[in-house]
């Protein structure tokens, strides 16, 4: 049955080459399980409720993905969405976190909607690649600031808003390790390097007395944040730019995970395309949606896959494997308790080291596409929103473009989202 839905001899791999793999992309990833509940536990939700919608999230997700797309891609809460989420929507804005699940659905159910129509493609290929890049980039740094001043490396000061804090602290100390710790793993390709840096980080907090250990297996906590969602507050006009960079982080993102994913699977056509978009597109909005009524940030497609992909995976199978190694997590919420947040933020850290070097596909001797994307990058970190870096960055691409005589050279879409951010800066 197996071979005859997946076509193993097809792929020329097998159930325990893809069960290999589906391990591997799972040892990869499984660090989200940790660092999501602590993130959004920030934003006032309960941990326990955010670690069962996490893991229900990313087996949901990924099981999707690769019974109904059969790709060997998992999913589960994104770095950066999630940030966004608790930093830039609650925190940031003040908004509660019933509306803020609210407007992750709503985002949801719109990429649903474009998945199925045919301007899947133009939207995805309308915005320019500049932008794209300056997003990432911009989302990483917006990630190290959190990391660095987490862990008390980063202070606040009334006179420079910024200084360094006090290197001598534990968490400072820890954090920073542990960050070296996973990097040189990642260095010598170790597929658990950044699960390893974080729980031998935490190793050496409870060992030194200074975090708590919360015990090992549990039965799961209480899924408090289901269905506690709040549509209709999500449908208020002031929350209109939000469902947009919801929106558009989690279009682009995932096109990109896949693009990347599928090239090193050898998935692409002769065209350089994607084989099964629509399904794949599909599967990551849907799992999106049933995230948020689970109570989670937005789920989408991790680029660490690409370990599993190595490993050998090439088909559903090993997107499979991985759904299922989620669901057994949800008897490990204690283990996820006693990890602190220094052993988190270094996690933090090198997942924006990895989204920053984005940059360098810019085309920096244009400065018409490098500017706006330099925008992004310094606006989401300077103004503690991913949001408005991103409306930045369209109004300064829109803007340029049309000051310089090169308003035809400028996507539709991309005027569009200018003016909806310009609206949203001048009168909300």
């Amino acid at each position: 049955m197996l071979e005859k839905y997946f076509n193993l001899n097809g792929n020329q791999t097998s159930v325990r080459q893809e069960v290999s793999a589906g391990i591997t992309t799972f040892l990869s990833m499984a660090y989200i399980v940790a660092v999501n509940p602590a993130i959004l536990s920030d934003a006032g939700m309960d941990f326990g409720a955010v670690f069962v919608a996490t893991c229900i999230a990313a087996a949901l997700g990924s099981l999707i993905m690769g019974v109904y797309a059969n790709y060997p891609i998992a999913q589960a809460p994104g770095m950066g969405q999630n940030a966004f989420f608790a930093y830039g929507i609650v925190l940031g804005m003040g908004i509660p976190w019933q509306v803020a699940l609210g407007a992750v659905f709503v985002s949801g159910t719109l990429f649903i909607v474009l998945s199925v129509l045919p301007v899947r493609e133009w939207l995805i290929n309308s915005i320019p690649k500049s932008l794209k890049l300056g997003m990432s980039a911009g989302i990483g740094l917006f990630l190290g600031v959190i990391a660095l001043t987490g862990s008390g490396v980063v202070v606040d000061n009334s006179a420079t808003l910024i200084s360094l804090g006090d290197l001598k602290q534990p968490p400072a100390i820890l954090m920073l390790v542990g960050f070296i710790l996973i990097a040189a793993l990642t260095v010598k390709k170790v597929k658990a390097a950044v699960l390893i840096g974080i729980l031998s980080i935490s190793a050496i907090a409870l060992a030194l007395g200074i975090h708590e250990f919360a015990g090992l297996f549990s039965l799961p906590p209480s899924p408090s944040a289901l269905l506690e969602l709040d549509i209709v507050g999500a449908l208020e006009l002031s929350m209109v730019t939000v469902i947009l960079t919801l929106l558009l982080v989690d279009v682009f993102d995932t096109a990109g995970t896949l693009v990347g994913v599928a090239n090193q699977a050898n998935m692409l056509d002769k065209n350089g395309r994607l084989p099964r978009l629509k399904k794949a597109l599909l599967a990551d909005s849907t799992a999106t949606t049933a995230g948020a009524l689970l109570g989670t940030s937005p789920t989408t497609s991790y680029i660490e896959s690409a370990a599993g992909v190595e490993a050998g995976g090439k088909t559903g199978l090993t997107a499979i494997t991985t759904a299922i190694l989620f669901l057994f997590c949800l008897f490990f919420e204690p283990l996820a308790k006693s990890i602190p947040s220094f052993a988190t933020g270094a996690a933090l850290l090198f997942v924006a080291c990895l989204m920053i070097k984005s940059i360098t596909g810019l085309d920096w001797d244009d400065i018409s596409e490098s500017a706006p994307a330099v925008i992004a990058m310094v606006a989401m970190p300077m103004s503690y929103s991913i949001a408005d870096g991103i409306g930045m960055a369209f109004i300064a691409y829109a803007g340029i473009k049309l000051f310089s005589g090169q308003i035809n050279r400028c996507p539709i879409a991309v005027i569009v989202i200018a003016l909806i951010f310009a609206l949203k800066f001048t009168f909300l």
